[in-house]
């Protein structure tokens, strides 16, 4: 009943004046809406927040991984063959189908790791997109998923079991260092996820990509696509490049040229030696609310289409 308040207030507050007409990438006429003054300056995850289905209209991602929007969205289905969505009440297993498909496809090969039946899947992103009311500055543009690292052992759980059951952190040493609950599992899933032609990165913490360089004796070009970053040790965060003609969306800039295996092993050596602080530094400027204002102007249609 909330829902379908705001959704009609949203309705009252949008305007769609036709400014002109253009097609999205399919080919689908798209009326451009006019944002009022008053709605701009809305927080935008409050608003996209409070959709609860994907806009009907042809696929498409708009604007960057943290500052976006998705057109028809796909819905993962909750449980399939090789794989579970974890909590269903956050309504974030949403995604472009490319991103579907890939979760499909990767589900399957973990399932063929040994204690593995597939995946749990964590947040992907909302019915439409945009910033989310919690968490997350990027899962934008229905491109990225968060995947846990534990076992996918029982793809029989209850909703309410995926409400209360945790992953595990595979972590030691604040990341300096994988713990007892890391695998070889763990190291060919992520190898098959990165060696995916669709992904463009995969975040994990520094320990697992200095555990991976060390470990793998074949071909490391997909060691490339693996990034350190702060935090990701009870799931890796897999992001998906732009799908092949998709004008409205921006790709992350690629990763630098090599395997990146000496670049973490410096992050690394940071956490287990941290450098002293940079007396010139200056204090970090606090994140504003992102508005409707700095979205795609495609969102506003994708906001209010029923």
């Amino acid at each position: 009943m909330i829902r379908t308040v705001v959704s009609a207030l949203l309705v009252l507050v949008l305007c769609s004046c036709s400014t002109g007409s253009g097609r999205d990438i399919s080919g689908e006429r798209i009326k451009p809406v006019k944002l009022d003054p008053v709605l701009s300056s809305k927080q935008a995850k409050q608003l996209f927040g409070a959709k609860a289905t994907g806009s009907p209209q042809n696929p498409a991602p708009f604007g960057s991984y943290a500052r976006g929007c998705q057109a028809g969205g796909a819905e993962l289905p909750e449980t399939g063959p090789t794989w579970q969505a974890m909590r269903l009440s956050r309504n974030r297993n949403w995604g472009q189908p490319e991103l579907v498909d890939y979760i499909e496809d990767l589900s399957r090969k973990a399932a063929r790791q040994p204690g593995w039946n597939g995946l749990y899947i964590g947040d992907m992103s909302q019915p439409r997109g945009g910033p989310m009311l919690t968490g997350h500055r990027s899962h934008q543009i229905g491109l990225d998923v968060d995947i846990w690292m534990l076992p996918a052992d029982n793809l029989n759980l209850t909703v309410q079991q995926r409400e209360n059951i945790s992953s595990i952190s595979l972590r030691r040493s604040s990341g300096a260092y994988t713990n007892n609950n890391w695998t070889r599992a763990h190291h060919e899933i992520l190898k098959a996820a990165a060696s995916d032609p669709r992904v463009a990165r995969i975040f994990v913490f520094p320990g697992a990509k200095v555990k991976m360089c060390n470990d793998e004796k074949g071909d490391r070009a997909w060691l490339r696509k693996i990034r350190p970053w702060w935090g990701h040790h009870y799931h890796f965060h897999v992001r998906l490049t732009c799908p092949k003609g998709a004008k409205g969306c921006v790709n992350q800039n690629p990763p630098p040229a090599g395997d990146g295996c000496a670049d973490a092993q410096q992050w690394v050596n940071n956490i287990l030696n941290p450098p002293p602080p940079d007396p010139n530094a200056k204090p970090p400027v606090p994140r504003r609310e992102l508005t409707m204002e700095d979205l795609p102007n495609q969102c506003a249609a994708v906001l209010t289409a029923k």
